[in-house]
Formats: structure tokens, C-alpha cells, sequence
């Protein structure tokens, strides 16, 4: 990407920073939105350190650094690519068809479309939660761990970029595949805070080779903590979770550009 491209990318997503800014009530209540949308996890996370001393063989400051990640990479994830997530309504509504027409990728106008004002609160939340956990870890934070945790975030962010794009990349031939992505968005809430082995063997089974929901925050955590070795998948697969997004994501692009040449329409 140019230098020229970045300047562009800046310029644009300032105007929308400021667009968001005139109507100031309604830019605090979408970051507050974003904040409350997290309650589950903030009653998760208070429930697991006052009620539970562990779970899964897991302590709770383990535990705790799981939901941690997961919402930092989410939060990253909806700041920085997450306008493909519901993209199909786009679609479907025939808006996608205008950015075609235009000089700059389309999957770079999907993400300069609108500045995600939730994702502040998102960020805000996680942050809190992330401090906390790191406050009654019992590990040794080297500049090897830190820099593992900060690739693990960066890593979850383009794993879970990577599966919302593969669903928009449904939906530029079936839209009504819009509607996985929302339960998708489900499962990632409801199962990416737990350690996968208090589930069913055939449940973690899936999250982990089917929908590789593992790889976002629950495996890099079982690394970090020195759990690696019993979360039932291999042990170097479980350490490359950072590059496993890494790879999901660049294929998911791949994908998108081979969908997108193929689109005929939102009627055929």
C-alpha cells in the first residue's frame, strides 16, 4: 500500500471521526453501547473471581486472561475491519454495486465506510478487563510473553477478520448468508471467555477444526499460562495460533477477490 493510499485512508476515516462527533449524544450513548454490549463478559468476569476458585483445572487469573484477549482482539478487530460484518445488508440493498465504479478496492471502502464509534467502548472495556488480569497473573510478563500476548491479540483480530470475510464473501453470491455471520457473532461471545475442555469433547472438537474459535484467545491463554500441553490439540499448533491469523486472514482476502470478480449482481 502507498504512501499516498495511507494518507487517504487517514484523511477519510478523520472526516468520519468528525461526522460521528456532530451529534455529540449520540456518539457517548454508541460508546456506551459498545461498553454495555460487554456486560456479559464484566458478569463473567467478576462472577469467576469472587464465586469460583478455577475452572477446567484452569485458576481464575488463568481464566481470566481469556475473556482478556478475545476482547482486545475483538475490540481491534471492529476499529480497525469490522465493516464486514454485515455487509450482506449492503449487498442485498444493491450499495455494494456503486463501489465498483470507483478507483479505490472495494474492500477498502467497505472499511471507510462509517467510523465504528462502539468499538471505542468495546476497547474500553477490554483494556479494563486486560489490566485486571494482568494484575493477579502470577506470571513472570518477559519481554517473550508480552510480545507472544501482542501477537496472539493482533493474531485473534485477523483470525476473526478472516471468518467475517469469508461470510461477506458468501453473501456477494447467496446475501441471505448475511444471516451466518450473525450467528457466528453468537458463538464468538458465547464460547470465546470459557477454557474449551469444560465442553463437550465433540463441542471443543468443532470450535477448534471446524470453527477455529480456539485459536483466538483460548489457546494462546493455555500457552501463556502453561496449559498448552492439555487442551487436547498439539501443543505447536496450539503456540502458532498468532500465525494461523495471520494465514486465515491473507486466505480470506484471496477469497474475497475471486468472489468479488464473480459477482454478477445482487439479482444475477
Amino acid at each position: 500500500m502507498s504512501w499516498r493510499a495511507l494518507r487517504i485512508m487517514w484523511r477519510i476515516t478523520r472526516l468520519n471521526f468528525r461526522a460521528q462527533l456532530e451529534y455529540r449524544a449520540e456518539f457517548l450513548m454508541d460508546i456506551a453501547i459498545g461498553a454495555i454490549w460487554q456486560v456479559s463478559v464484566i458478569v463473567f468476569a467478576t462472577v469467576l473471581l469472587t464465586r469460583f476458585t478455577g475452572m477446567g483445572g484452569w485458576d481464575s487469573s488463568d481464566v481470566l486472561l481469556i475473556p482478556a484477549t478475545r476482547m482486545l482482539a475483538h475490540g481491534l478487530f471492529v476499529l480497525f475491519l469490522g465493516r464486514m460484518h454485515g455487509l450482506g445488508r449492503s449487498i442485498q440493498e444493491g450499495r455494494i454495486d456503486a463501489y465498483l465504479l470507483r478507483p479505490l478496492p472495494v474492500y477498502r471502502q467497505v472499511q471507510l465506510e462509517f467510523f465504528p464509534t462502539n468499538a471505542i467502548g468495546d476497547l474500553t472495556v477490554a483494556v479494563g478487563l486486560t489490566v485486571g488480569a494482568l494484575g493477579r497473573s502470577h506470571l513472570d510478563w518477559t519481554a517473550g510473553r508480552i510480545a507472544y500476548l501482542v501477537a496472539a491479540i493482533v493474531g485473534g483480530m485477523l483470525l476473526e477478520a478472516a471468518l467475517f470475510t469469508v461470510v461477506a464473501c458468501g453473501s456477494l453470491r447467496f446475501p441471505a448468508a448475511d444471516y451466518w455471520g450473525r450467528w457466528l457473532e453468537e458463538l464468538l461471545g458465547t464460547f470465546g471467555s470459557y477454557p474449551l475442555n469444560v465442553l463437550p469433547r465433540a463441542v471443543g472438537g468443532f470450535l477448534t477444526y471446524g470453527l477455529p474459535l480456539a485459536f483466538v484467545a483460548y489457546f494462546p491463554a493455555a500457552v501463556l499460562t502453561g496449559h498448552g500441553h492439555t487442551t487436547g490439540a498439539p501443543y505447536w499448533l496450539a503456540a502458532a495460533s498468532p500465525l494461523l491469523g495471520v494465514g486465515a486472514y491473507l486466505g480470506a482476502r484471496l477469497l474475497w477477490r475471486w468472489s468479488l470478480g464473480h459477482y454478477t449482481g445482487v439479482n444475477g
